[in-house]
């Protein structure tokens, strides 16, 4: 046992697994290159709200992975998963990592680019 915020060892089955976000819809039906363009966008920033860099580098890595893999991609980095869909992570060090749903998957009114 331990606290509710306390690194888990790597392989313990208590460990959150990864599971895919549900779905949900944009404010405003948008294009694949506008969501490419928002996730470009965050992912250049997101450095600099806190954190390690190379947490922030696994994180992208593991959105932009199959589910299998992004569990292997966080383990291996020591990210501790506070939601199953990556929306709240940590890491070691306790420094909080927030995902919005739109690095973690589609929206349900994406549009067909013309």
């Amino acid at each position: 046992m331990g606290c509710t915020g306390s690194s888990r060892a790597k392989g313990d089955e208590n460990a959150q697994k990864i599971r895919k976000p549900k779905p949900w819809k944009h404010s405003e039906p948008i294009t694949r290159a506008q969501l490419v363009q928002m996730r470009d966008e965050f992912w250049d920033t997101a450095p600099h709200y806190g954190g390690q860099k190379e947490i922030w580098e696994a994180l992208r890595a593991a959105t932009e992975a199959d589910l299998t893999l992004a569990q292997v991609i966080v383990d291996s980095a020591g990210v501790i998963v506070q939601s199953a869909d990556l929306t709240i992570c940590y890491d070691e060090r306790g420094a909080k990592y927030e995902l919005p749903k739109y690095v973690l998957s589609e929206p349900i009114n994406l549009m067909q680019d013309s």
